[in-house]
């Protein structure tokens, strides 16, 4: 036996009684046999991943172990950032999801009118923020229905409509969207509430009634602050967002929910129309953490249930 021979040797019996230890004392270890013989894949990626869907993913992801996701973290409870951390309704399904894929997903927060932009020119591998599908986004339309982009495909996991919320009070007496007619409303920049305040504004001025005064605002906070301060007698939101910021907000006492959502449409995680094994993956991971409960776990944690879906689709939006 040469010196390397024995050192070898030595080698595997350390490690044997390493893992013997383990057993007793009922710690598991992945990593014991024979060093030698064992090796990680390239980019540092485990050589196996016992993740059930890991298989499914591009190699690119494989590989790399991670996900990168881009969101507006101003959406409580879908997504908001509590202590530097970004924390919510999309960030827990992400780590559901992840546990299905193997792989890590890591947020970033950035503007929502850019997030598509930002997805396609690489920045992100999807983005998760509350985005509802429709046909608009898909096709990469501008409200005209100019061609702006290729569009993006998306994995329908949640279901949403658009809420008024009111000042604590309902000052102005506003029931519904429809109440808003000759009033000023705020609302975030680039989102489908946006949409909806400018098409009920021209069902008012049809209707003989004078348009709604409406104030797009860079991130729905500022908007939230405009209807606090009486700068306008409305907010408009995705319904859950709208019901956890009129618990939250102050305690709850400075705005209110008032009528029924509108509108209802899924949110969708939003993939680059040429990356369809990850499309196809994620798919399959939603429909994965609904059959073993973990989505509705997510979702009773952080009060969003009636936002539940039953089954992953792709495009379902209109």
């Amino acid at each position: 036996m040469t010196a390397s021979t024995l050192s070898r040797s030595t080698a595997k019996s350390r490690i044997a009684a390493v893992c013997a230890v383990a057993v007793a004392g009922t710690l598991l270890l992945t990593a014991c046999g024979d060093q030698t013989d064992s090796a990680s894949t390239k980019d540092g990626a485990a050589s196996e991943n016992s993740a059930p869907l890991f298989d499914k993913l591009p190699e690119k992801y494989q590989k790399s172990g991670v996900i990168k996701v881009g969101t507006n973290a101003e959406y409580a409870p879908m997504e908001s950032v509590e202590n530097g951390k970004i924390v919510g309704v999309d960030p827990d399904l992400a780590e559901a999801l992840g546990k299905q894929l193997g792989v890590k997903f890591e947020f970033t927060s950035g503007s929502f009118d850019g997030l598509i932009t930002a997805l396609n020119t690489g920045r992100h591998d999807i983005a998760m923020s509350s985005i509802t599908d429709n046909k608009q986004r898909q096709e990469g339309l501008d409200d005209s229905g100019k061609k702006l982009g290729k569009g993006v495909d998306f994995v329908d996991y949640f279901l949403a409509g658009t809420a008024v919320y009111t000042k604590k009070g309902n000052p102005e007496g506003i029931k519904s969207i429809e109440d808003l007619c000759g009033k000023g409303a705020a609302v975030q920049r680039g989102t489908t509430y946006e949409k909806a305040l400018k098409k009920q504004s021209t069902a008012c001025t049809d209707g003989g009634e004078k348009a709604i005064d409406i104030q797009s605002f860079e991130n729905d906070t500022e908007a939230q602050t405009r209807v606090k301060s009486g700068g306008a007698v409305a907010g408009v939101n995705d319904y859950p967002v709208a019901l956890d910021l009129a618990r939250k907000a102050n305690g709850g006492k400075d705005f209110e929910v008032v009528g029924e959502q509108v509108d209802a449409g899924p949110f969708g995680i939003a993939v680059n129309k040429d990356n369809t094994e990850l499309r196809d993956a994620l798919q399959e991971a939603v429909d994965a953490i609904i059959a073993d409960g973990s989505y509705k776990k997510v979702l009773d944690k952080w009060g969003a249930g009636t936002g539940a879906i039953d089954k992953a689709a792709i495009n379902g939006g209109k």
